[in-house]
């Protein structure tokens, strides 16, 4: 079984914080949120979040919700409601989306667009999806970026483009796996919590996460 070193929350709108400083207190090293979803969509706690958390010490990181839109106005849309600087992660999420699914291609897109402008990598988080997508090929580009690994199995597995991941995203609070919560930050309404593994040590993820 992989080594569980609870260390990262990724939150949207619909999970409750009462303090980011009892969280980092208990251990919580970074944040990521979720910033937007296609072309047009925004998360109503973003940008209120952001201070508070660098306050309390701890890492910030935005993410984007891939759709099956337009992606150049994806990538405008995430960039202007992110607003991320030198130190914030970007993260594109790649997962099963019915009916507006982002395709294989558009997220390559994505991604080479958010290099050219950024002139850094974007994190790639997905799980399930890339694996099918992608089968045993082994792709050197999405091979390039770290990958964030979403994978409930105690023993999890990369798709064959990988050789580990650099974070897991081990549980949202609803499967066995612990530890699944921290003080501070009690999750969504049915406490759930999505919680996620760094193997490496706070300078280590300090100095990779917006890498």
């Amino acid at each position: 079984m992989s080594s569980i070193n609870f260390r990262v929350v990724d939150l949207f709108h619909l999970d409750t914080v009462n303090s980011f400083q009892q969280a980092a207190n208990a251990g919580l090293w970074g944040v990521i949120h979720k910033a937007t979803t296609g072309a047009t969509g925004s998360d109503s706690a973003y940008a209120s979040r952001r201070q508070p958390a660098l306050d309390a010490g701890l890492l910030w990181g935005a993410y984007h919700f891939g759709s099956n839109a337009d992606v150049t106005q994806q990538v405008d849309n995430f960039l202007t409601i992110a607003q991320p600087d030198a130190n914030t992660l970007v993260a594109l999420d790649f997962e099963p989306y019915s009916g507006d699914q982002m395709t294989l291609d558009q997220a390559q897109q994505f991604l080479e667009l958010i290099e050219q402008q950024l002139g850094r990598k974007a994190v790639l988080y997905s799980g399930s999806l890339i694996k099918q997508d992608l089968g045993s090929t082994i792709n050197s580009y999405f091979g390039s970026h770290r990958l964030w690994l979403a994978d409930y199995s105690s023993s999890p597995s990369v798709q064959a483009s990988w050789s580990t991941y650099w974070l897991w995203q081990y549980t949202d609070g609803s499967v066995d796996l612990t530890p699944n919560s921290i003080a501070g930050i009690p999750g969504d309404s049915s406490g759930n919590l999505d919680c996620n593994s760094f193997s490496g040590t706070l300078a280590d993820l300090t100095s990779e996460w917006a890498s």
